[in-house]
């Protein structure tokens, strides 16, 4: 069991690490003006992502069914590491957010070169391209936290985006632990986790993404500065990871909501 905490540990930092850089991606097409093609790169990247946690889901419920048949196991501490993955992938893609804006400008122009995505990774594994890959490299550095104390953070938007990751990070494990908790409609509890990121994505559909739109589009009238619409990015991924870290708050209160509501549902 010990294997499988790990390849999902491992699936969580993957899924968490492609969202939170599907904002390089974005970036990339606005300091080329191809936002578009962008935008397309961007849909695949949280698409892979949101099928990849419905895999994970499965592989966390064969979790809970070897819990409920060893009673010693500790559950709630291995979901805290696959909880802490969450976290350290954020964080990852942190610290690789400038070498991918500059691979995003890559991919994007590999794509509108090549005209299809087959035709694009074709392209892209070639040897030549892999090794010229390295030299967009680049270390994260001090001033990206400084420009972002610089002139203010969208603090409503950091909030927001911190609550509905947390939900979103939160929503297949607190479910399926809610089906290892005493009573009956286990079965009901373990289904809750599609509404629960459905209606995370809904909050982010509604309430962030058409905050992030309005500056992607002054930003490309020339109506507000590239240094402004990095910095909201910087802020979206630092209240990302808050919202990994405020997953672990909400766990369990969250597992025992979800076994209070699901009668009523």
């Amino acid at each position: 069991m010990t294997e499988r905490i790990i390849l999902i540990s491992l699936l969580t930092l993957v899924i968490h690490s492609a969202e939170t850089l599907s904002y390089a991606v974005r970036m990339a097409g606005i300091r080329s003006g191809k936002l578009a093609i962008a935008l397309s790169l961007t849909g695949m990247i949280v698409l892979i992502s949101r099928t990849s946690n419905i895999a994970q889901g499965t592989m966390t419920g064969k979790v809970v069914d070897f819990a409920k048949m060893h009673l010693e196991f500790n559950i709630v501490g291995n979901f805290r590491i696959i909880l802490t993955a969450a976290s350290l992938g954020t964080l990852l893609a942190i610290a690789l957010f400038p070498t991918f804006v500059a691979l995003s400008g890559r991919m994007v122009a590999h794509l509108e070169k090549a005209g299809s995505v087959p035709k694009m990774i074709q392209n892209a594994l070639r040897v030549d391209v892999i090794q010229h890959s390295f030299y967009h490299f680049r270390l994260p550095k001090w001033e990206m936290v400084q420009r972002l104390r610089a002139g203010g953070l969208p603090k409503r938007l950091m909030i927001i985006n911190c609550f509905v990751t947390a939900i979103y990070t939160v929503g297949v494990l607190a479910a399926l632990y809610a089906t290892f908790l005493p009573g009956q409609y286990s079965i009901g509890a373990s289904q809750a986790s599609g509404l629960i990121n459905g209606v995370a994505t809904i909050l982010l559909t509604l309430l962030i993404a058409p905050q992030v739109a309005l500056l992607t589009d002054k930003a490309l009238r020339k109506k507000a500065k590239l240094s402004s619409i990095n910095k909201v990015f910087g802020a979206l991924m630092f209240s990302r990871f808050c919202g990994t870290l405020l997953a672990q708050v909400i766990f369990i209160p969250a597992a025992y909501w979800i076994k209070t509501i699901v009668p009523y549902l």
